[in-house]
């Protein structure tokens, strides 16, 4: 992996030095590869690790780019790495999300638009309408990608939205006694609907610390405790 380390590395100084911005069309993998002073095993394999990581996109017949290199793109991984892991460092997952989440929903208070709001509102009423656990789980995860949205930070909203996989979400539903459990978080997707169209950055901060630890808890009784493994344990 050394060799295709260094590639990789030298890539990466093109883009972060501007030789290569954001949508740009790398040089011919053999050309690459003699610029850089590489083998083309070694280029053909950062290549391959880069459009993984979402920096690199292979067009067929057309050649390699640049991604736009937004957030969205190259922290998408980070969903996916929240899915794959395991119940002892779940914990630590909703630790990350307990500092992040309500800071960030506070932001969105100070920040929501009437247009988003709106929206917000369509994903809160779809909620109290869904018939099905899918649909709950839909609107549930677009409801807090609307809050995130909100907050006009590209950088936070890709973070948070990837710590708040789809999967997760998924497992706490089917877990819970969907009717005792609805009207409950119903409650507090509506208390943190309210402090946002009040612009009221203290009670979302709130609200949404409520939110994230219950959340949190109704996850966890998934969980058998000997596979719990909280932030600092061995």
């Amino acid at each position: 992996m050394g060799r295709s380390n260094d590639a990789i590395e030298k890539i990466r100084q093109l883009i972060a030095g501007g030789e290569l911005s954001p949508g740009a069309r790398l040089p011919r993998e053999p050309d690459l590869a003699a610029q850089l002073g590489l083998s083309r095993s070694s280029m053909r394999e950062a290549v391959t690790a880069l459009v993984h990581a979402q920096v690199l996109d292979v067009r067929r017949g057309d050649g390699t780019y640049v991604t736009s290199l937004e957030p969205h793109r190259l922290l998408e991984g980070i969903a996916h790495a929240v899915e794959l892991m395991q119940d002892d460092t779940l914990p630590e997952i909703f630790e990350l999300r307990r500092l992040l989440e309500p800071q960030a929903t506070a932001l969105a208070a100070e920040r929501i638009t009437p247009e988003q709001l709106a929206r917000l509102r369509g994903h809160l009423e779809a909620m109290r309408r869904s018939e099905t656990i899918e649909e709950l789980i839909t609107h549930d995860a677009e409801f807090h990608a609307c809050i995130m949205a909100a907050t006009g930070n590209r950088t936070l909203t890709s973070v948070v939205n990837g710590l708040a996989a789809r999967a997760l979400r998924a497992r706490t539903w089917n877990a819970l006694n969907i009717a005792d459990a609805r009207e409950r978080i119903m409650s507090q997707h509506q208390a943190i609907y309210e402090a946002l169209e009040a612009g009221d950055a203290a009670l979302a901060l709130s609200w949404a610390t409520i939110h994230v630890t219950a959340s949190e808890k109704d996850l966890l009784r998934t969980i058998p405790p000997a596979d719990r493994r909280g932030p600092g344990s061995a």
